[in-house]
């Protein structure tokens, strides 16, 4: 439980397996018809070596959080892609960004594949990809191995599960020969994290980390770090990683464990951003350790919804931040506001 919390909130993948007909080829809008600009081969290097990719691919494939979401965001429907069972308000397997954006480009009937208890890798080969992108995911050699025996993979560049949502935009981006458009969606996400950020302002500056906290043993907890994509979010809109934390740091894992007698660590932190429900905060504030922590005891806590859609937006990409970030920032700036 407490695993699949952490990998996003952290259970990740679920899956609604829908046909893959002789028409299931990748659909792709006008913003894809303008690449002119790759080269091949395409060289990828990453975790497991180097993946070459011949030519343009012309039917995407994506496993694991959130990939398929960049592919969409470029205009282009994968030819099969991983459902998301965190954050699922219907029985779809599609988070509201997802869903909208599908809709926008014309697709009703994605490929959704299957793999709540591993990778259906025969619903991955029956789709007939031209590549399969995982740069957001936790594949091991095994699975990666596997999977090149169907298509060209590209995966994580060096740690499972810590790829910031740049890096996921421009690797995966690159394995679909769309590297320039890949780069301009970033530079557009990153505007508009900054106007929203200057439109709630309150929030620049404070000391802010991103954490889980299990009520029902509050004997540790876990705080994600600068090299996962919540950690590095918050920095992004203008807050500041808590120095007491980053001591503890000691490898490059996208979480760290914190025991209680070390809640002292989080004494510089100005607010916490945690996984929870409305019982959450009288919870901390009732434990005889973490109550004393100066961010609990005023109440600076931000309590995101687990099993929402704003509680999956947590882990970022250019979909599910403009679709939540106004919710957010407001979630945010209501405590932020009140730190003295």
């Amino acid at each position: 439980m407490k695993k699949s919390l952490l990998l996003l909130t952290l259970s990740f993948l679920v899956v609604v397996l829908a046909a893959c007909g002789d028409d299931s080829s990748t659909k792709t809008d006008s913003t894809t018809e303008k690449n002119t600009d790759s080269q091949y081969p395409i060289v990828i290097q990453h975790a497991f070596g180097e993946t070459t990719i011949d030519e343009k691919p012309e039917r995407v494939a994506t496993i694991a959080w959130a990939n398929h979401d960049v592919a969409l965001a470029l205009g282009v429907v994968p030819v099969g892609f991983s459902a998301a069972n965190y954050g699922i308000q219907d029985d779809s397997g599609l988070l509201p960004w997802t869903a909208e954006k599908l809709k926008e480009l014309g697709e009703e009937n994605p490929t959704v594949y299957q793999d709540t208890d591993g990778l259906d890798f025969e619903a991955i080969a029956d789709s007939n990809p031209d590549v399969i992108l995982a740069a957001y995911s936790g594949i091991t050699q095994e699975e990666y191995d596997t999977l090149s025996q169907i298509a060209p993979v590209v995966p994580y560049e060096e740690t499972p599960w810590v790829t910031p949502w740049r890096d996921q935009v421009l690797l995966n981006a690159k394995g679909m020969g769309m590297e320039e458009e890949g780069k301009k969606l970033v530079a557009e996400t990153e505007k508009l994290i900054a106007d929203k950020a200057n439109e709630y302002s309150v929030i620049k500056g404070k000391k802010a980390a991103f954490g889980m906290f299990n009520t029902e043993d509050l004997s540790s907890f876990y705080i994600y770090t600068p090299t996962d994509p919540r950690g590095e979010f918050l920095s992004d809109l203008g807050m500041e990683y808590p120095e007491g934390i980053k001591k503890l740091i000691t490898d490059d894992s996208f979480y760290i464990q914190v025991s209680a007698e070390n809640a002292d660590a989080l004494n510089d932190t100005d607010l916490l951003i945690v996984y929870g429900n409305k019982d959450t905060l009288a919870a901390l504030q009732a434990d005889p350790i973490l109550g004393k922590v100066p961010a609990i005891a005023a109440g600076n806590v931000v309590v995101i919804e687990d099993n929402t859609p704003l509680a999956a937006a947590g882990n970022p990409n250019p979909l599910s931040i403009q679709y939540t970030i106004d919710e957010y920032l407001t979630l945010i700036s209501d405590v932020a506001k009140n730190i003295k």
